[in-house]
């Protein structure tokens, strides 16, 4: 019963036809392990979460200490908690002094949903600008500021007030004016490709927020964490947001969002009206316990020291005739095919070999790598034979 697929596939609702359909009994490091005792090497980190391994030790002891401690006691915002505090503390140490105050939540896309209230109540505007290609989260504020029509048709009207820029386009800043609430923009985008943006490009956009008195919401939840070599991604282009969205790799393995800002601007959820956002369990003790275990082995463990050596070594492994791009920043890459086909047939040779990659939502002709940033020489190696294996002849 446990691993029986006909449960999974008739009582547990789907997200595709097709689930990728593999049982996982037990994980360690950048290994997933079958219930057969097949070994998978994961180079998706469960799509962009397991930037540490799977069960680092520390983030299981920080767990485990913390459950002898106590569980859920209050919904966020009224008690004190070790946990959360000591959270809040590192991040403010970690972050510029205008990020020094967070509000702790359950997903992405919930950090998200925060975000676009913080900035809607702190404006008094209403306008959201978003980018074209762009993907922040599936519930309803989310997906009306994400870019894949597709995804949204059907779950109209959504959010009003929306515009869409061209992502890395410079003449497209023009149409952030004063009635614009806040920008919102994954500072690299990550369904779309692994699209990386022009540093003088970031510059202007916070330039032209500035001037029109826009928020800018840096959405870090797939690039944040170590993912491009630098603790966030926002580091590579000297700006610095007014909102900073996190999720995915920031637990450790569970789940846990934030939203980040200065303490001036977050202050005004607190009034007109009170409880401008509410989350029962956001702050979750155990889950703030393994996000702080997290950024302590990033930092302890010195990991962002080795990512752009290691992206470096996929990238010169990575050679076929059949690739047509590879685009990369630190051990974030999207690879390119000359079909959705292609891809899907190379994603499934792989699984069979036991290597798991995967494709994009918005970008089928891709498939993603973005394996813990743990992983050694030997294993970006072996990762690699089997990744050209899979691709085949010509």
């Amino acid at each position: 019963m446990d691993f029986d697929p006909q449960i999974f596939l008739g009582n547990m609702a789907q997200t595709t036809g097709e689930p990728y359909l593999i049982s996982v009994e037990r994980a360690e490091g950048i290994y997933l392990y079958s219930p057969e005792g097949k070994r998978y090497t994961d180079l998706i980190s469960g799509i962009g979460v397991s930037n540490i391994g799977h069960r680092h030790p520390a983030v299981v002891k920080a767990i485990k200490d913390q459950v002898d401690k106590h569980l859920h006691v209050m919904v966020y915002g009224e008690f004190i908690q070790s946990a959360p505090n000591r959270l809040a503390a590192k991040l403010a140490s970690l972050l510029p002094p205008s990020l020094n105050c967070s509000y702790f939540v359950n997903s992405g896309t919930e950090a998200n949903e925060g975000a676009l209230k913080l900035a809607k109540r702190y404006t008094g505007r209403t306008e959201i600008v978003s980018f074209r290609k762009s993907y922040h989260g599936s519930t309803h504020g989310s997906m009306s500021i994400s870019g894949n029509e597709v995804k949204k048709q059907a779950f109209r009207p959504l959010l009003p007030d929306v515009s869409f820029l061209h992502f890395n386009v410079m003449e497209d800043l023009a149409r952030i004016t004063d009635r614009t609430a806040c920008v919102i923009v994954e500072t690299i985008q990550g369904d779309a490709g692994v699209r990386v943006p022009d540093r003088a490009y970031m510059a202007a956009l916070r330039k032209r927020c500035d001037e029109t008195g826009a928020l800018l919401i840096l959405d870090e939840i797939q690039c944040g964490m170590g993912r491009t070599g630098k603790l966030f991604a926002f580091e590579h282009f000297g700006i610095v947001p007014d909102i900073l969205t996190t999720a995915k790799a920031f637990g450790g393995g569970l789940p846990i969002g934030a939203f980040i800002s200065s303490r001036e601007i977050m202050q005004c959820l607190t009034h007109d009206p009170m409880l401008g956002h509410i989350t029962t369990f956001g702050g979750n003790p155990v889950c703030c316990a393994a996000a702080l275990a997290t950024l302590e082995v990033i930092e302890h463990e010195n990991l962002l020291a080795s990512v752009e050596a290691k992206g470096k070594l996929f990238e010169q492994l990575l050679v076929h005739p059949a690739i047509r791009e590879v685009r990369r920043i630190g051990l974030m890459f999207a690879i390119d095919f000359d079909s959705a086909e292609r891809v899907s047939e190379i994603v499934l040779r792989g699984k069979e070999l036991g290597v798991i990659t995967y494709w994009f939502l918005s970008h089928p002709y891709s498939f993603r790598i973005a394996p813990p940033l743990t992983i050694t020489e030997a294993e970006i190696k072996e990762s690699c034979n089997a990744i050209l294996q899979a691709i085949g002849n010509p």
